[in-house]
């Protein structure tokens, strides 16, 4: 399976080395400055993501990308009746996917003045398709 960590975001590619399966991202949700490494938001640490991109979609090209509202308690666990769609793809079948995937995701916790902290962020999830052009 590829894999491929983008600053603080998790980008993996389903498969292996399959060119015809799609990728699913974890957008990155960290400050552009890393002048500050004492307020951070929360990260995703999973070694491979646990978003499935939808069969039907991915055959069909069709991409699109979702907004998940989450919140992590201080010790980075997901506090899953908070998970909610802030932004829909457009497509039921990937804001579906990605709060299924979210289920599954593990993150270190926030931090402000260094201390961890419970946080509420946003965490984007972008869904590709191989022959794309773009990236997540």
């Amino acid at each position: 399976m590829r894999r491929a960590l983008l600053a603080g975001a998790l980008a993996v590619g389903l498969g292996c080395g399959d060119r015809t399966v799609g990728t699913v991202a974890l957008g990155d949700h960290r400050p552009a400055s890393t002048e500050s490494t004492a307020d951070q938001p929360p990260v995703a640490i999973n070694p491979v993501t646990p978003m499935v991109y939808p069969p039907a979609l991915l055959e069909q090209g069709i991409e699109g990308r979702v907004l998940l509202r989450l919140f992590v308690d201080a010790n980075g666990k997901l506090m899953l009746d908070s998970t909610r769609i802030a932004e829909s793809s457009g497509y039921p079948a990937l804001d579906s996917a990605a709060l299924s995937g979210a289920r599954e995701l593990r993150f270190s916790p926030a931090l402000r003045n260094g201390r961890p902290v419970a946080a509420p962020f946003l965490q984007p999830v972008h869904f590709r398709h191989p022959s794309s052009q773009g990236n997540p």
